[in-house]
């Protein structure tokens, strides 16, 4: 009974520790992986939500329980387009740093209104 649950309790976790992260950390690189943290959260849900025991894949010939594929082909893409965001937040991150030589959002924000 709790194995069953677990996958969500972890799911959980994870969206609460990235948005903790999100929210509480003032440094711009703990904050993409809090948004990793949050992403995979949501994706082990997604997963869990679809789990049938005992399905299999809805392949030609076999007999029922089905699997529905709709949320691990959503997982699939939302796993490339989490990479490519990431990837972007860290060149930012990168450049803003080689300019401001910090990764403070307090302070970015201080400089960026002096300018």
């Amino acid at each position: 009974m709790f194995l069953d649950r677990s996958y969500y309790v972890a799911s959980v976790l994870l969206l609460g520790v990235g948005t903790y992260m999100l929210l509480a950390s003032r440094n711009l690189v703990k904050k993409v992986i809090g948004m990793n943290l949050f992403q995979t959260g949501i994706f082990l849900f997604l997963i869990t939500s679809a789990f049938v025991d005992g399905g299999k894949p809805p392949v030609v010939g076999g007999e029922g329980p089905y699997v529905s594929p709709l949320p691990h082909v959503l997982i699939l893409t939302a796993i490339v387009v989490g990479v490519s965001l990431t990837a972007v937040a860290l060149a930012l991150i990168v450049r803003a740093y080689d300019e401001y030589g910090t990764l403070n959002e307090d302070t970015l924000r201080e400089v960026r209104g002096d300018e």
